[in-house]
């Protein structure tokens, strides 16, 4: 166990203090708190290092950086919140955390923008129409269905063929702009754009027969919050059906196609849906690509437990 008597000593210095509020907050990069926090890289690092050999911080890498973390106590996170109270510049702090965050979404939003109207003639990876027939199968007879994420609205339109109400939800202005005009077009009055985020999306509570993440996942901040949504949206009894990549090590996606995530294992997937409140968990490996990167789709269906009486 740390000492607490070490833990607090660093803390008592106001640099230190202000990281761990920021990666309290969020898993953040050098480079993220160096435009937050206005320090050169040395003595951020050396600040981290400290933090880090006392217990207080991790790291883990993701693509080029290291992002850390706070794995403080959380007595000792009471204790160094009262004491970043008094510390004037953790306000500001945190709103710099906020813009950067904006900035983070405004990335991939500028990704799926650019792509608005040339999805189905460019390549996405994970995208399948093997994989998606897996999980329609499990698609009839919904009355009320969601698509989060939907980018062009593909999958979508499919299930406005079958569901009495399709909601597709997608975070580019353009993509929903797009998306709507083809359901016009194709005179699919039963399907809905709205614009909003995957982690809150702009559906009521408890009104979903189905809800459908293709391909959407990995391009979450945080991909738990994602699910945890989903199960808030779906009626008790109602499904959730996940179509992700697999686990890779492709880095390259994440300039190529804007990923957040290099996919999920199975367990992580179950886990996450587990921790959400899911029942009735079933992963399997959907498809795999022949062609490099050899991606795979991994497939997960899970059910909102009813309510007991």
């Amino acid at each position: 166990m740390s000492s607490i008597l070490k833990s607090l000593k660093l803390l008592s210095d106001p640099t230190r203090l202000r990281i761990l509020m920021l990666v309290a907050e969020e898993s953040l990069s050098v480079a993220e708190l160096q435009e937050i926090l206005g320090m050169g890289q040395s003595r951020i690092s050396t600040q981290l290092s400290q933090l880090k050999a006392a217990g207080l911080v991790s790291d883990e890498r993701s693509g080029k950086n290291n992002m850390y973390s706070c794995t403080a106590d959380p007595d000792l996170m009471e204790v160094a919140r009262a004491a970043a109270a008094e510390v004037p510049e953790v306000t500001a702090d945190l709103a710099s955390l906020r813009h950067l965050l904006r900035k983070r979404r405004d990335t991939a939003r500028a990704y799926f923008d650019e792509l608005a109207g040339r999805f189905g003639k460019d390549y996405v990876p994970g995208r399948s129409w093997k994989a998606l027939a897996e999980a329609l199968i499990k698609v009839l007879n919904y009355k009320v269905v969601a698509d989060l994420g939907a980018g062009e609205g593909t999958l979508a339109r499919l299930l406005a063929q079958r569901a009495d109400q399709v909601i597709a939800v997608d975070l580019s202005p353009k993509m929903v702009e797009f998306g709507q005009s083809l359901a016009a077009q194709n005179g699919l009055t039963n399907l809905e754009y709205r614009l909003g985020d995957i982690e809150e999306p702009p559906i009521e509570d408890g009104t979903l027969d189905l809800a459908v993440l293709s391909q959407a996942l990995h391009h979450a901040e945080h991909p738990q919050r994602a699910i945890d949504a989903a199960f808030r949206i779906l009626k008790p009894g109602g499904r959730l059906i996940v179509l992700d990549l697999v686990q890779h090590n492709f880095e390259e996606a994440r300039e190529l196609y804007a990923d957040r995530w290099l996919g999920f294992s199975e367990s992580a997937l179950a886990a996450m849906l587990e921790k959400s409140g899911f029942t009735g968990i079933e992963t399997i490996v959907a498809d795999r690509e022949t062609s490099p990167p050899y991606f795979q789709t991994l497939l997960g269906i899970s059910v909102r437990p009813a309510e007991r009486s």
